[in-house]
């Protein structure tokens, strides 16, 4: 072959594989993966961004990030994204030529209590020239050492951080670079890349059309494995995730972060066994939002269901239901045996009176401990029509309830006992089952149910010193980012709520809510609203953040160390003629029991011995009066008649000689 003929086939072949690498590099992309379809399917929710770099630069400069990452676990996850980023940083020039690219974050249990995060960054055209694959294959210093291996036929690159004695496992898969620390995550995804599990879920399809690629982020939430990632958290998540949990099935936000709000705007979908309330409110309308009237500023938890009207709402409820033969039949039986025990017509002495909301609110109580401090709150069309039909629902269950119980007043409002377990369940369904043999009062036009008289008792104190979420301006400025018409709208006090929390965990958890404190109530208020739009729900989120410290100025908190009242000595006091107060001592504290059926009231000092005891009727003081020192001698007597103070009253010093007697 001459030399002429040779430099022409030579520059044949050259121009060629320019024509292909051009083509390939920047004409064919036929061979592109979404980045979706290498997501585990057990992700419990997947953060999509178009512009990393950028959003990850502003994020990082907000007051809310700067405040968490000085948290130990959300500087975990900082250090973790950090690591990375170094990883890829190590040589400016090829970052510079990674760019911005779309970016896949999803957190997956990968076993009991412990979850992490998968990562998946979408190289598009530079993948084709495997320029961070060759570079991570050379990448070694004193602090990370790289190792590969197979794995069904795709090479895993293990770079092994000496310092912290962990390992960022990485795999290329055609333009898609997947990470994670979890190896377990990376062979996940490996395995199910051909038969793709979230991306070609029709549930997920239909969310993400709606949500489209605004603003900085796009939030997914799958509700199937919420459960087990909030059981990370705490043992017990609540029967509220457990309805999220097996009800629906995706949501999908754009959301937004500024220095003290979190805002998303998306939609949500639900699965064929949804909850019945949400396939029922789908096509009942919405209303707005009225129990804030009557709502303690104290409320940790506020779920409102809204709708054009009860009636169309439980009508729905019963079609709902009836797609469910056996659940249907289980509803009907119970009904039944209800109208037939008592001789009521449950519709017209009960669903008849409920107007456009109902509502679950969860209270940091002022008078009780307890911990079950829950009401259901029914607004009413008209009280005089409500209190009427339960009246004659009371009589029907006097005639057959051996429990005798006349009504209580408290500060003007009656309260009530309708003995019928498991009334609400049968009524309502699962959501309601703790209302279970209640106590009710009525306050302006709503009727207030609760387990236990003492949240009655809250509430009724609340509304009449005006304390309630109405008049509360910090949620008044809060609710306004929300449309004042809603189907299901739920809010959270993250203060209100981290007092209600610590009154009853152990001291462990006690000790991890005190050290975590600050970022717990930074996210003072959360707000998550719900309106029917075709066959899904438009959903909202909002968050507040305020800086912790003026948090706490303006919530007083229960987690200060307990101060045992008495002398230094720790003995009790004596009462003589020479300190007796004869205007304060027989000044008795008001009493909060918790059953209003109970005889007798009891409460103790913290050595366990009896503080008081006093005789009750129908909830109210009726009977002899007993207080002891806290050595248990003897210190007051007397008796009550109807709540009030009767006969002759005698304070005792530890002799037992009487130092004071008063008459009433």
């Amino acid at each position: 072959m001459t030399k002429k003929k040779t430099l022409v086939v030579i520059t044949l072949l050259i121009l060629s594989l320019g024509l292909y690498s051009f083509y390939s590099f920047y004409i064919d992309n036929n061979d592109n993966l979404k980045s979706i379809y290498l997501v585990p399917e057990d992700a419990v929710y997947i953060i999509e961004t178009q512009d990393p770099i950028d959003n990850w630069d502003e994020i990082s400069k907000s007051d809310i990030w700067k405040h968490l990452n000085t948290n130990s676990y959300f500087n975990e996850l900082a250090e973790s994204l950090n690591k990375i980023d170094t990883i890829f940083k190590k040589e400016k020039s090829i970052f510079n030529r990674i760019g911005n690219r779309e970016i896949l974050v999803s957190a997956h249990v990968y076993k009991p209590k412990k979850y992490d995060f998968f990562y998946v960054v979408d190289l598009q055209k530079i993948a084709k020239l495997n320029i961070l694959k060759d570079h991570l294959n050379t990448f070694t210093n004193s602090n990370y050492k790289v190792s590969k291996r197979k794995y069904h036929n795709h090479e895993i690159i293990e770079i092994y951080d000496v310092k912290e004695r962990e390992t960022l496992h990485i795999s290329f898969i055609k333009n898609q670079m997947i990470a994670s620390y979890v190896h377990t995550l990376v062979e996940a995804s490996i395995d199910q890349y051909l038969e793709p599990k979230i991306g070609r879920n029709l549930e997920y399809i239909e969310v993400e059309k709606e949500v489209g690629y605004g603003d900085m982020f796009r939030l997914y939430v799958q509700y199937k494995y919420l459960e087990d990632y909030l059981k990370v958290f705490s043992n017990e998540p609540g029967a509220f995730t457990k309805t999220l949990s097996n009800s629906l099935n995706f949501s999908g936000f754009n959301f937004n972060v500024d220095d003290n709000t979190i805002s998303a705007n998306g939609i949500t979908n639900f699965n064929d066994d949804a909850s019945l309330y949400l396939k029922s409110l789908q096509n009942s309308g919405k209303s707005s939002r009225k129990i804030t009237e009557i709502a303690p500023k104290q409320t940790a938890f506020y779920l409102s269901f809204s709708f054009d009207s009860f009636e169309k709402f439980y009508g729905n409820f019963e079609s709902v239901l009836k797609e469910k033969p056996e659940e249907f039949k289980s509803y009907l039986d119970g009904t039944e045996q209800v109208e037939n025990f008592l001789k009521i017509d449950l519709k017209k002495h009960f669903v008849s009176w409920i107007d456009d909301e109902i509502a679950l609110v969860q209270l940091h109580s002022t008078v009780t401990n307890s911990k079950k401090d829950v009401a259901l709150i029914l607004k009413a069309t008209d009280s005089d029509d409500a209190n009427k039909n339960l009246q004659f629902i009371l009589e029907q269950i006097r005639r057959k309830s051996p429990v005798k119980f006349k009504e209580v007043s408290y500060k003007g409002h009656s309260i009530n006992f309708m003995d019928i377990k498991g009334f609400f369940k049968i009524l309502l369904g699962d959501l309601f089952k703790e209302i279970d043999k209640p106590y009710f009062t009525i306050i302006d036009d709503y009727v207030v149910f609760s387990n236990h008289p003492n949240t009655l008792k809250s509430i009724i104190t609340s509304y009449i010193n005006d304390e309630t979420l109405a008049n509360f301006e910090s949620f008044e400025d809060f609710d306004n980012n929300f449309d004042s018409r809603s189907t299901v709208f739920a809010y959270i006090n993250s203060p209100n709520l981290y007092n209600s929390a610590y009154n009853f965990v152990d001291a462990t958890t006690k000790k991890e809510l005190r050290d975590n404190k600050d970022y717990f109530i930074c996210f003072s208020q959360i707000g998550i609203q719900l309106k029917p739009e075709d066959d899904l729900f438009e959903t909202k989120i909002v968050v507040d953040y305020e800086d912790p410290e003026t948090v706490k100025t303006k919530y007083k908190f229960t987690d200060s160390p307990i101060v045992k009242k008495g002398n230094s000595s720790n003995k009790p006091v004596e009462i003589t003629d020479d300190n007796i107060n004869k205007a304060a001592v027989f000044n008795i504290k008001e009493i909060f029991p918790s059953d209003l059926t109970a005889k007798k009231f009891t409460k103790k000092y913290y050595n366990g011995k009896v503080r008081f005891s006093v005789e009750l009727k129908n909830g109210l003081k009726h009977g002899e009066y007993i207080e002891y020192y806290s050595n248990g001698k003897l210190k007051i007597k007397g008796k009550y008649k109807r709540d009030n103070q009767d006969g002759t009253w005698r304070v005792f010093n530890y002799k037992g000689d009487v130092v004071y007697k008063q008459r009433f």
